[in-house]
């Protein structure tokens, strides 16, 4: 397959998998702020706040229990060329994933005793031990997804980890609210968490028992372990437990030194992730693409896809960049109500940061394709080493800002780290004419004119305003003849998911082209 073709074929498995990955996150996020605003109003502050830092310490277990075998998994799939070594692949990670997963719940089961006692924390013991039980689901729940992902098929993720759990908390939390005395108004929470985490795993069990066939035909494997996979799983072990440092240590901080702001926190720090939502999106598919890719050594078909789509995944995150940034205020109150009220600089910082990790692209995810594990582990290193250490010298002297000044600063290096090494070592990067450009034409003056919007800006004009700044991006990138080949196949390809032209996106790329070829030299 030439580059042209296996960029066509790569921008399409990358394009409807990040369509359908994104509509399983935006689910997921959506029903996050229904559960949270539910959790809010019955919990007391203090309640909330536990709460929140055992969703943190829960996600770092799961991290340890995970083995760094998910991203292995996703990248071995496609990476190797015969059935019976899938299998094998499967095989190995059932058989070492499942044991790790019951291990560390129960190492956190046993952790929340010490941390009744020692702490003087009965109610956070008691909500880590009911995690615990969450966290043994989440995980194998990780490794079944893991492996339809190296098929490219991202619904798994999708349907029943990013929208069917939290949708199934939700219902689960109103049902413990209307039949649960007000006494026990928190364990019916946790109740339900726990009864949610194991729902959604049993239905992706389903699932996978009647679909994986379909990927992967019985018959015979490749005996013993797949000491490769285990290989490549050990550095991504690390590297999936600095990054939930890098991503978390600040917020594991500021709850050390004072619990109770660390629901403000994670309220505003939910705003920032909503930045990443594509890029994520973007670099759940893109692994097993272009660990495919690698495989048949179609580096320009890596290079066009990974450009390709950072450039348009900008699309999605500058208009949240700017409205967070230049209006805090009346962004937290369109998100979480007029009354509530939140300081604004954490705010700026963490979506500032959002942001800069968006601007270059799933780099992280491309790495583990290339298979440059031991990279990516110094890249993670460093960046926790950052999150860490700037939340422990900052959070205690500022608060909320200290603790977003670390998040911010390891968000925006980690990838920025892997990019530059894939630029040196592959010359992949999304940093050309066509990409700078339109980014700098539409972000400079927005930002200039929203400096002068006043503070009292009606809430609803906040979408009409996100979505006139997408517009200008699209009409930057028209005006300044900044559509390439890539975006070219990009429209083919949307073009066939919908199954009908658009002619208006094709009138304006006629027009673009027209305005580069009429530009000088």
């Amino acid at each position: 397959m030439g580059a042209a073709d296996g960029a066509r074929a790569g921008l399409s498995s990358v394009t409807r998998g990040t369509l359908l990955m994104m509509l399983g996150t935006l689910g997921f996020v959506a029903e996050s702020f229904v559960s949270r605003v539910i959790l809010v109003r019955t919990l007391s502050p203090l309640l909330w706040s536990q709460f929140s830092l055992a969703i943190a310490l829960g996600g770092l277990v799961t991290a340890f229990g995970a083995l760094g075998l998910p991203s292995a998994i996703a990248r071995s799939l496609p990476y190797e060329s015969s059935d019976p070594e899938r299998r094998r692949i499967v095989h190995t990670a059932y058989l070492i994933g499942g044991p790790a997963a019951l291990t560390v719940a129960a190492a956190l089961a046993v952790f929340s005793l010490p941390v009744s006692d020692t702490f003087h924390a009965p109610v956070f013991g008691l909500t880590l031990l009911f995690f615990s039980v969450a966290v043994a689901f989440n995980i194998i729940a990780s490794l079944i997804a893991s492996i339809f992902q190296g098929y490219e098929d991202v619904l798994p993720n999708a349907l029943y980890i990013q929208v069917l759990n939290p949708a199934l908390f939700i219902a689960f939390l109103l049902t413990a609210e209307r039949l649960g005395p007000s006494s026990s108004t928190y364990e019916g929470v946790l109740i339900a968490y726990v009864v949610a985490a194991a729902a959604s795993f049993v239905a992706l069990v389903l699932y996978a028992r009647r679909r994986l066939p379909v990927h992967l035909p019985s018959g015979p494997r490749t005996h013993g372990l797949s000491i490769k996979l285990l290989t490549f799983a050990a550095p991504l072990f690390l590297v999936g437990v600095l990054s939930y440092v890098a991503g978390n240590g600040d917020t594991l901080v500021l709850g050390a030194i004072n619990r109770a702001n660390v629901g403000y926190y994670s309220a505003e720090l939910s705003l920032s992730r909503l930045l990443q939502v594509g890029i994520g999106s973007l670099g759940y598919i893109f692994l097993p693409v272009t660990a495919r890719f690698v495989r048949t050594g179609n580096t320009p078909a890596v290079r066009v896809t990974y450009a390709t789509a950072t450039k348009w995944m900008v699309l999605l995150s500058m208009p949240l960049f700017l409205l967070f940034f230049f209006l805090p205020a009346t962004s937290l109150a369109f998100v979480y109500g007029p009354a509530y009220v939140a300081p604004a600089i954490p705010l700026q910082l963490l979506v500032l940061g959002a942001f800069m990790s968006t601007l270059v692209g799933p780099s992280n995810v491309a790495q583990v394709a290339y298979g440059q594990t031991r990279l990516l582990f110094y890249n993670t290193a460093i960046a926790a080493g950052v999150d860490v250490i700037l939340a422990l010298w900052l959070t205690p002297l500022y608060g909320l800002t200290g603790a977003a000044v670390a998040w911010a600063s390891a968000s925006a290096l980690l990838p920025a780290l892997s990019m530059v090494e894939l630029a040196v070592l592959n010359e992949v990067h999304p940093f050309d004419r066509n990409y700078v450009l339109p980014v700098l034409v539409t972000a400079v003056p927005v930002g200039i004119v929203l400096l002068f919007v006043p503070a009292s800006l009606p809430l609803l004009a906040l979408p009409l305003l996100g979505l006139g700044i997408a517009g200008l991006f699209v009409l930057a990138v028209v005006l300044s003849g900044s559509i390439d080949d890539g975006d070219r196949m990009l429209l083919e390809v949307v073009e066939s998911i919908l199954r009908r032209p658009v002619p208006l996106v094709r009138w304006l790329g006629r027009v673009s082209r027209r305005l580069h070829d009429r530009s000088p030299p």
